[in-house]
């Protein structure tokens, strides 16, 4: 599909009076459904409105988003959410402090299996089919039946090592009392290769992104057993990520940079039409895959079984409400909680003070203040208490809906106690030092 060579909206004015350090920037993205944010700001001329000129670059693989980040390659990138913390802490390769002021998304993702592998999973808890949260019990009664056999371990894909795929996967599978380390396989395999992988026998499942789940179900390859949504309601995915030392060399640049992709966040919110943004992500210079598949998803719909209608899932893609850009400090502790968890960082390592070093909503109060779109007055909030949607109030703003935010174990998260909370976790590994993944 052919895409416009210039922004759409662009009127040629800038919004911004402020002397912009660095106007031409190289930002990063891979494609994937929820890299709509950046795509949006540049055809839509949102960076142009800021006084910005943007090359955006599609990569392959999550570590080349954090490598061209940390090295300079890219003023910016779309990160997986935990990759800021991963980053600054030199979790798994590139140590370099990175900071994030804007969530892209919330949700987005699934866990997908083979056509082999769903149907042992049917066959050994056929309650699967009508319920979805059981499927981790019946991967557990599969791996049981393989282990008795002898046979070979199964083989997951996640898209990299400190990302909510991870824990996603690692999640569910510990819902049902299956170690990810000990119990299955887990290798690291860029978005756009997994279906590939899958079709080939390479893998036997995977957490991924949208469209790559779609993708496998409609070309005949695999199945979704479960969402991302479905395992914890409206959870953290994408954030835009730089560089700190960049940031404070450039601090007009980067604040130009929030103001013009949250003015595409919002933008996509108040489309009543979604076909727009799905025209312009599926040009093969972004997603490059069919527009009725990136359509799905995108327009609140899930394709669970090839020859059925798709169930409607409006929250599956969150870009502007329930605050989906605003960037929480308590989900930056939950993720060091969860990397604790796996042993990928000591147990002793300070969440909060971590959280407080990568996570600047103090930035992206200023930028949303400034475009009269409203904003939390407050840094955490606990998570699994609302299963529908609820209203946050504060002393000097409007209130904001907010959507549900359970776990599909009913577990809560207070991020005043994450220690008390990794108890509580049927799964840990304490005592693993970083490193050892």
């Amino acid at each position: 599909m052919i895409c416009p060579s210039t922004p759409r909206l662009s009127t040629g004015k800038k919004t911004t009076m402020m002397r912009i350090e660095k106007p031409i920037l190289r930002i990063g993205f891979v494609p994937l459904t929820d890299c709509a944010p950046l795509v949006v700001a540049q055809e839509m001329g949102f960076f142009t409105e800021e006084g910005l000129t943007v090359d955006l670059v599609r990569e392959g693989s999550w570590a080349g988003i954090r490598d061209k980040v940390a090295y300079g390659v890219f003023d910016a990138a779309q990160m997986l959410a935990p990759m800021p913390i991963a980053t600054t802490l030199g979790i798994a390769g590139v140590r370099k402090p990175t900071i994030t002021a804007l969530s892209l998304d919330l949700n987005g993702n699934a866990i997908t299996v083979s056509n082999t592998l769903y149907e042992q999973m049917g066959e050994a808890l056929p309650q699967m089919v009508q319920d979805r949260k059981l499927s981790a019990k019946a991967l557990k009664k599969v791996i049981d039946h393989r282990k008795a056999q002898g046979k070979d371990k199964l083989t997951f894909g996640i898209v990299f090592p400190t990302s909510m795929h991870n824990y996603e996967l690692r999640y569910w599978m510990a819902s049902a009392g299956i170690d990810p380390d000990h119990d299955v396989n887990l290798i690291v395999v860029p978005p756009p290769q997994m279906v590939s992988f899958l079709k080939d026998k390479q893998l036997d499942g995977y957490c991924v992104g949208e469209p790559w789940n779609t993708v496998a179900t409609l070309s005949k390859v695999g199945r979704t057993v479960i969402t991302g949504y479905e395992i914890w309601n409206n959870s953290p995915e994408k954030v835009l990520g730089v560089n700190s030392d960049w940031a404070d060399r450039n601090p007009n640049t980067h604040f130009a940079l929030i103001r013009a992709v949250l003015r595409a966040c919002d933008w996509i919110e108040k489309q009543e039409d979604c076909k727009p943004v799905v025209e312009l992500l599926a040009c093969e210079k972004y997603v490059g895959a069919l527009p009725e598949i990136i359509g799905l998803t995108m327009c609140g719909k899930y394709q669970f079984e090839l020859g059925k209608h798709p169930e409607l899932m409006p929250d599956f893609n969150v870009f502007g409400r329930f605050a989906a850009t605003f960037p929480w400090r308590s989900h930056a502790i939950w993720f060091v909680t969860q990397m604790k968890r796996w042993g990928q960082v000591p147990e002793d390592w300070d969440e909060r003070m971590i959280a407080e070093a990568t996570y600047r909503p103090e930035i992206y109060r200023a930028a949303a203040s400034e475009l009269g779109i409203n904003f939390p007055t407050q840094d955490y909030k606990a998570e699994g208490k609302h299963d529908q949607p609820w209203t946050l109030y504060s002393d000097d703003r409007d209130a904001l809906t907010m959507g549900s935010d359970v776990w599909m174990d009913g577990q809560v998260f207070d991020p005043a106690k994450p220690a008390e909370y990794l108890a509580r976790l049927r799964q840990g590994r304490g005592g693993v030092t970083s490193g050892k993944l």
